[in-house]
């Protein structure tokens, strides 16, 4: 099972955006490669520490982590897993200020080359609520900026490849070191030495590109998924920024969803709430039979277990729930007229709740319990 972002860095679910960075920070000087080189267990740390500070900064993934767990990140690359060095120096290396890290080199300045990331790309998908119950692979085409095959970079030499100037400067409290981004080569250490003539002029070109998104059941109107690397490339030595998929839940002709749960509402006659019937109705898994039992009443609410939206951290399945509505003919023939005048006389036919019939307050209250 997957470490949980808040014992990774040591903090409860209570702490403010101040302790969280702080926490990152304490664990980031204590496994940064460059502090222990060749130690495989403390880069894993190091890596699980930028993955649990990228969810637990950003206010709405925080959210979406507090509600649904690892869950709301995980199925076909989306989230902050899977996070290698490159993104995470490139991600937060602002994180310790402009004066490099610690002293040994790392985010940002000293020893290690800043690696500047391609731009993020959004798209919107469309999913009927099969699919979102059932989980779907879509493949999408996206316009996508990547290196043209026959670029080729060279050192910057202005920066000498480091992506930053570093200016000295006297003050009267003794000498001052500063480090900028390099403005020749925006921070990448590269510029570009030969560019073929479909290129731009970053190097890079325009395709269209057929992209596998693995969306996972349970997902919900508005959730934003990220799949990593499939945005557009950088120029250099660059990592690809992200393509983020917005979710949109189309309508469907006869359920409702809420939450997890959804809603059917089924019509039937006076003779099927007397003699009792059986029907069948549409589910997000498919058709079932339901059967009505005589004398059902109008308003009755028939719940179909573990018939709803799977729960996206893995917990269970919402019910379906079924509302009876008698139906009432708003016209009738004479000899309908006739036989309905003949029984509104019979006491058997008039309106007598028993104490067992709930109220409408009641089915309601049960309905959300």
């Amino acid at each position: 099972m997957k470490e949980d972002f808040y014992d990774i860095l040591g903090i409860n679910k209570g702490a403010s955006d101040a302790e969280i960075k702080k926490a990152y920070r304490k664990k980031a000087i204590e496994y940064h490669p460059d502090k222990n080189p060749g130690d495989k267990t403390a880069e894993e740390k190091f890596k699980k520490a930028a993955e649990a500070y990228e969810i637990l900064s950003d206010p709405d993934k925080k959210a979406r982590y507090d509600q649904y767990g690892h869950q709301a990140f995980e199925g076909g690359g989306f989230g902050g897993g899977g996070m290698n060095m490159d993104d995470i120096f490139s991600q937060f290396g602002d994180i310790f200020g402009g004066g490099g890290f610690g002293g040994f080199g790392g985010f940002g300045g000293g020893g290690r080359q800043r690696r500047v990331k391609g731009s993020n790309l959004r798209i919107r998908v469309k999913l009927t609520l099969e699919e979102i119950a059932n989980g779907v692979e879509k493949k999408i085409k996206v316009k996508r900026k990547i290196q043209a095959p026959g670029t080729t970079y060279k050192t910057c030499g202005t920066c000498n490849g480091s992506g930053q100037v570093t200016r000295i400067t006297n003050t009267i409290l003794g000498r001052m070191q500063t480090a900028t981004t390099c403005s020749t080569c925006g921070g990448a250490g590269q510029t570009i030495d030969h560019r073929p003539a479909e290129a731009d002029g970053q190097g890079l070109k325009v395709i269209d590109e057929t992209v596998s998104i693995q969306i996972p059941a349970g997902v919900e109107d508005g959730m934003q998924l990220k799949v990593s690397g499939k945005g557009n490339e950088a120029p250099g030595n660059g990592v690809a920024g992200d393509l983020l998929v917005a979710i949109e839940e189309q309508d469907h002709p006869e359920l409702q969803r809420e939450g997890n749960n959804l809603h059917y509402d089924l019509y039937i006659s006076f003779s099927e709430a007397a003699l009792g019937a059986s029907r069948e109705i549409d589910t997000v898994s498919g058709k079932v039979r339901i059967k009505i039992e005589e004398g059902v009443q109008s308003g009755k609410i028939l719940r179909l277990r573990g018939k709803g939206i799977p729960s996206l951290n893995g917990y269970g399945k919402g019910d379906l729930l079924v509302h009876v509505n008698v139906w009432t003919p708003k016209t009738l023939n004479k000899e309908q007229r006739e036989f309905f005048e003949k029984m509104s006389k019979d006491d058997h036919f008039r309106p007598n709740p028993e104490s067992g019939d709930k109220s409408f307050f009641e089915k309601v209250k049960d309905m959300f319990s």
